[in-house]
């Protein structure tokens, strides 16, 4: 875990080299001045995911290039839209009550 500190820029002009070293060596160095912060980091820094170790995610020896694999999870990702959202093809809204055109826009009058 990269370890943060924040000085006032007072004290990093003091500290300069100090600092700079510790940006250098992984630790981050946030500057303060006038109520606005900076960010000390060296040009070359390694991006975060650089620091991601990988995840197997699949099976070792599975054959990726056969296709039958592809047609089982849709079958399951289709059973589980079914369940969550119903099913693709909804039965059209049925047609409104005669003689209620228009209820929701008739005004009342006292």
């Amino acid at each position: 875990m990269i370890e943060a500190m924040e000085v006032p820029i007072t004290r990093f002009r003091q500290k300069l080299f100090d600092f700079v070293n510790q940006a250098l060596d992984g630790k981050e160095v946030w500057v303060s001045h006038k109520g606005r912060r900076l960010r000390l980091v060296p040009e070359h820094a390694p991006s975060k995911l650089s620091r991601i170790t990988p995840m197997q995610i699949i099976v070792p020896g599975a054959d990726l290039g056969e296709k039958s694999w592809k047609a089982e999870i849709m079958r399951e990702w289709e059973r589980k839209w079914d369940r969550r959202l119903g099913p693709i093809a909804k039965p059209a809204r049925a047609a409104k009550a005669p003689g209620r055109k228009n209820a929701g826009k008739a005004r009342r009058t006292a």
